[in-house]
């Protein structure tokens, strides 16, 4: 039987923020070679970042609390909002290198949401440049 020894990361991957609202975050990884959906007819690039403290107030309440979400292949559009926060202005013929991303300080509108009936954070694409960065 395996032995589990969790790390702070594994402990702060399940919590919920204390309440919706923009972050800070640091983009921790992003998953450039992406992986295929359910129904392998698309492409999800992951994303991976931490919660450094609520961009408004500046509150450490959900300090260290571990976000994912994904850009889709079918709905790259969205990355766009992405890059507006890391001050690129996506343009048509532009290539961008979404990978190029981590380490980058931002802030996104974390909402609470349900899956299979438990309650997870959801990143639904609204992003914007952090006062800091």
């Amino acid at each position: 039987m395996p032995i589990f020894e969790p790390n702070k990361k594994d402990l702060m991957r399940g919590k919920i923020v204390s309440e919706p609202g923009w972050y800070k975050v640091s983009i921790d990884a992003f998953d450039g070679e992406g992986k295929l959906s359910k129904d392998k007819g698309s492409t999800n690039y992951n994303v991976e970042a931490t919660i450094i403290e609520n961009a408004d107030t500046g509150a450490k309440t959900d300090e260290g609390i571990m976000l994912m979400w994904n850009f889709n292949s079918k709905a790259m559009g969205f990355a766009t909002g992405y890059l507006a926060a890391l001050g690129i202005n996506a343009e048509l013929g532009g290539r961008y290198r979404l990978e190029d991303s981590v380490g980058s300080i931002i802030d996104v509108f974390v909402e609470h949401d349900t899956y299979d009936n438990r309650q997870v954070n959801r990143v639904n694409h609204k992003y914007r440049p952090s006062k800091a960065a």
